[in-house]
């Protein structure tokens, strides 16, 4: 397993190494050494593996679209994978005082490769369903506290997050969700 840095501070791709054969494979889908490791040299983030608290698992139709989400208060740190299917997995980076406040990055999440993309705290979070279905996996740091949620709209100019195309699902509450101006003025 190998970790990579990304344009956006903090933000961490996980790649493992399956083992393919006539049978099918094997990987290792988390190794905690390898994670603080990784964490320690290149974020500043305060997270160790033995911080995750809750594994949780989304089972999405072609074409879902579901975010932008994050946290307010003390936010969260999220390590999102997708096990079956295929993702374009999308961070925004919503911390005021960072040098990349504002901008977003996209990986590729899939059964394939089974990169790993670390969510620091303060960010924001949405992934696009690629495949027919698509199992994502997160391991989240803290509790889910719903009155913390935050959300803005996939689709909001000031972003202008580059999707790989339209959605053609997304929930009443990703489409009634505010604005950039709106999350970053209060």
């Amino acid at each position: 397993m190998r970790a990579l840095t990304t344009p956006l501070p903090d933000v961490l791709v996980f790649l493992p190494t399956p083992h393919r054969d006539d049978r099918g494979f094997f990987t290792r889908t988390f190794d905690t050494e390898i994670f603080d490791a990784a964490v320690a040299e290149h974020t500043a983030l305060d997270v160790r593996a033995a911080d995750f608290r809750q594994d949780s698992q989304s089972r999405s139709s072609a074409g879902v679209l579901r975010g932008l989400h994050g946290r307010g208060g003390r936010g969260e740190t999220k390590l999102v994978r997708c096990a079956r299917g295929a993702v374009q997995d999308v961070v925004v980076d919503a911390r005021p005082t960072s040098p990349a406040f504002g901008r977003w990055h996209a990986v590729l999440l899939d059964d394939v490769d089974f990169a790993h993309l670390l969510v620091p705290p303060g960010f924001l979070h949405g992934f696009l369903t690629l495949s027919e279905t698509a199992d994502v996996c997160y391991r989240i740091d803290r509790p889910h506290d719903p009155t913390e949620d935050v959300g803005v709209r996939w689709d909001d100019p000031a972003l202008a997050v580059g999707w790989q195309h339209a959605p053609e699902t997304v929930s009443a509450r990703d489409a009634a969700a505010g604005s950039w101006a709106d999350l970053t003025s209060s």
